[in-house]
């Protein structure tokens, strides 16, 4: 543990970006509006410097650090910032009785821990008696469910402030801040387009931390000419990792093989796929390598239209796993022939498709609460589960209850085809339909 300022330590301009511009008042702070907007509890605790024992539950990099030293910055307490990694109940007590003694005085102390869930019974037992008899404001900050990793008796005396991912447009707002902050790169001309921005906002998945070391990288491999640097988006790509993998030129015979496989068995060409197979594990090709290949193609492009199609891949699979080759390869022909005779349907591929580009353009959308469970009192009090309705007490076991995000109650992604047996599943699809609708009146 360590008593410190806001900037203590090494050279401050050899710190991480996200150090260097790391909020220094509730104004500059981002994100959490719904408990530091304008009259929000939260901010008028601080703002009163009336701040009681609390913890801060959220996903990585979304403040709960920052807060906290926010609340450092504007208390009249003295702030010191314990590590559940590195310290124990050695520790743990020499503090607590430091605290004992500022009290005697009049001082108050904030104890801030960071993964507060790292510590374990003992341990946070220890903090205890401290925090019901006024000795210290506890601030724990974690990641994990409180519910589980915080001992119910501390728990049950501290509020719990459940920070959310931010959003798209606030990394977005962030990383400008950041483009012209002088603590940032205020004092260099950046060329970084809206677009790419965007780009790094989206890939952060609401974590400012990521964000902001993603641009970081982004502009000190960016290209400089007349004192301006330049972000690309191949760079960018780069940086996050999107950009899709080259294959080497000696290999390219290989994924050409395996694609005439999968194209043969998609136009109902046993032997064209057949041929395809043999040259793949005649050239020594590793049957698993085919086998998994083959499985994937059962569900791409055969799907609902004959679901035994994927029973008799991961057979054929199995089989290649028990015996090898050169065995195995009739196995492989029987699930190759199987699926090019099969009925084809890319329905579940394309249903996939469009939810994926939904997901990743909404990674932070929460779970609607009614469909959350709730094995704690806390998770209770936050609604969690409020509303469920077991489908098993109504009627056909059909409820009219919104399991999609609000914002995509009404998205569909699963259109099936009139293909082999797919046909049932979209006659059922359409009689739940039909059923819910009837509820809703």
């Amino acid at each position: 543990m360590k008593q410190q300022t806001l900037f203590s330590g090494a050279d401050f301009n050899m710190q991480p970006l996200a150090f260097r511009i790391r909020p220094r008042s509730l104004d500059e702070f981002c994100g959490q509006k719904h408990l530091l907007g304008e009259g929000k509890i939260l901010r008028r605790m601080i703002e009163s410097d009336n701040v009681g024992s609390m913890i801060f539950w959220g996903p990585p990099g979304v403040g709960k650090t920052t807060l906290a030293r926010i609340i450092a910055g504007s208390t009249k307490a003295s702030f010191i910032d314990f590590s559940a990694v590195t310290s124990g109940i050695k520790e743990i007590k020499q503090v607590m009785e430091q605290a004992d003694n500022s009290r005697a005085f009049g001082e108050k102390t904030i104890l801030f821990v960071d993964e507060i869930h790292r510590f374990n019974k003992a341990q946070q037992d220890a903090f205890l008696p401290y925090v019901e008899k006024g000795s210290i404001v506890l601030i724990g900050a974690t990641t994990e469910n409180p519910s589980f990793e915080v001992n119910g008796a501390l728990l049950s005396r501290c509020k719990v402030f459940v920070l959310q991912a931010l959003k798209t447009e606030e990394i977005a707002g962030l990383i400008k801040h950041a483009l012209t902050d002088p603590r940032g790169f205020g004092n260099q001309k950046i060329n970084i387009s809206d677009e790419l921005i965007n780009m790094i906002a989206l890939f952060s998945n609401g974590d400012a931390r990521a964000a902001l070391s993603t641009l970081e990288m982004a502009v000190l491999n960016g290209d400089m000419e007349n004192n301006i640097i330049t972000v690309t988006k191949e760079e960018v790509e780069q940086c996050t990792s999107k950009k899709s993998l080259l294959y080497d030129k000696n290999g390219e015979e290989h994924y050409n093989l395996i694609s005439a496989l999968h194209k043969s068995m998609r136009n109902s060409d046993p032997d064209a796929a057949i041929y395809w197979l043999a040259r793949m594990l005649e050239a020594g090709e590793d049957p698993l390598y085919v086998a998994r290949r083959v499985t994937r193609f059962a569900s791409e492009d055969v799907g609902l239209a004959d679901p035994r199609a994927l029973e008799i891949a991961v057979a054929a699979y199995q089989a290649c796993h028990y015996i090898g080759m050169p065995e195995c390869a009739v196995h492989l022909t029987q699930a190759v022939v199987y699926l090019s005779l099969a009925p084809k349907s890319n329905s579940l591929y394309t249903a996939y498709e469009k939810a994926k580009n939904d997901a990743l353009s909404t990674l932070a959308e929460p779970v609607p609460l009614v469909i959350r469970n709730a094995p704690t009192s806390l998770m209770k009090e936050l609604d969690y589960g409020k509303g469920y309705q077991y489908a098993h007490d109504f009627k056909d076991k059909i409820t009219n209850m919104q399991c999609l995000p609000d914002s995509f109650a009404d998205r569909v992604y699963y259109n099936p085809s009139e293909e082999g047996l797919e046909s049932r599943f979209k006659g059922r699809l359409q009689e739940i339909k039909e059923m819910k609708k009837a509820i809703k009146k």
